[in-house]
């Protein structure tokens, strides 16, 4: 970068899942000379994602309630406006988070608004919908985090095929220590948010297919009574653990035989890169831009959503193949090593804002 960009990344999370660790890890890499300011409407969510860049600054502003709650987007506008950064990026989680930031940044003037796209979810909301195709015809770079879940994108909001980009997320390479197993039997599992669209109920009802095993459900959300009081009615309940928010869920991974995404709906989850570099074979269904990382056969496998037993069934393909699983792990930590990385991820975004600032 010829000069030091002033920055302000934002997002209306309120629990910390993949999108958001995905920008911790973004601004941890990003050139120590950006002036970053994190802001945000969750104090815990900035703190946690503040962490990873030491010195970063931050700015928690009030939830916006509803389109009637004047004081929540005044407070926005008044924060963007002190700030005055060149470039606002937004970290959505779904296509339709972070309206006001963006709407506070649309209105500052010399502001740049670069809209990033981690989970398309089709929207039936044609007033959410018409707003931000509305929005988005303003944005000085769109982007997705993969081809697939870019052209979805492009699709909802009647966008030019190709105006939506594609960064891939990245993850670190680092060592973790590794978490206990529980018991001596085969072990599966899953990271993230607990939420309708990750399709926890499915990886459930597979369970009910794989009698000697026990899968390990990372994380926290909204939907973990309704998932306890399924495995509960399904008759799996002792072999569903549920952990709840860890400090560190990197340390789940080398503990798993099979890592699984179950989802409905997907950009392309940091999670599966993150089993990827932990040399983990990983089924997961074929949405968004999963298959983009999960090549079928060759670094792992993939079933449809919402098919608990084809689920079950690969499951079973790996654990009854030592070799087979290991092979397709040695060879996705191959590809996210060559993929995936978070120094390609923050070059790419550096160029994008050094292409759009002002």
């Amino acid at each position: 970068m010829n000069r030091p960009l002033r920055l302000a990344a934002y997002t209306d999370a309120t629990l910390v899942g993949g999108a958001e660790r995905a920008l911790g890890t973004l601004l941890a890499w990003l050139d120590p000379h950006i002036e970053v300011t994190l802001l945000g409407v969750h104090e815990e969510v900035i703190a946690e994602i503040a962490a990873a860049r030491p010195g970063c600054a931050t700015v928690v502003l009030p939830p916006v309630r509803n389109k009637a709650d004047l004081r929540g987007i005044a407070a926005h506008l008044r924060a963007l406006r002190r700030l005055r950064p060149e470039v606002f990026h937004a970290n959505l989680r779904t296509p339709f988070s972070c309206q006001y930031g963006i709407g506070a940044a649309l209105a500052t003037p010399g502001v740049e608004v670069v809209a990033v796209e981690h989970a398309p979810m089709p929207s039936e909301d044609t007033l959410q919908l018409g707003l931000r195709r509305l929005m988005v015809r303003r944005f000085a770079a769109h982007v997705s985090v993969g081809d697939k879940s870019a052209r979805q994108v492009e699709r909802m909001l009647g966008l030019a095929r190709g105006s939506v980009r594609t960064i891939y997320n990245g993850v670190p390479d680092v060592d973790v220590p590794t978490a206990d197993r529980p018991g001596a039997g085969p072990v599966i599992g899953t990271i993230g948010r607990l939420s309708p669209e990750k399709g926890l109920d499915v990886l459930l009802r597979a369970l009910t297919e794989l009698p000697d095993v026990t899968a390990l459900i990372v994380g926290e959300g909204p939907d973990r009574d309704t998932l306890e009081k399924l495995a509960a009615e399904l008759g799996v309940a002792e072999r569903a653990i549920f952990t709840g928010r860890v400090p560190e869920s990197l340390a789940y991974f080398p503990a798993l035989d099979v890592y699984v995404l179950a989802s409905h709906s997907e950009g392309l989850p940091l999670a599966v890169v993150e089993a990827m570099l932990a040399s983990r074979p990983v089924v997961a269904t074929d949405v968004g831009s999963v298959s983009e990382a999960i090549a079928h056969g060759e670094t792992g496998l993939l079933v449809p959503p919402g098919d608990p037993s084809a689920l079950a069934r690969a499951v079973r393909s790996l654990l009854d193949d030592p070799a087979l699983a290991t092979a397709l792990g040695r060879a996705a930590r191959a590809r996210a090593v060559e993929s995936f990385t978070a120094q390609a991820m923050a070059h790419h975004y550096e160029e994008l804002y050094d292409e759009v600032r002002p």
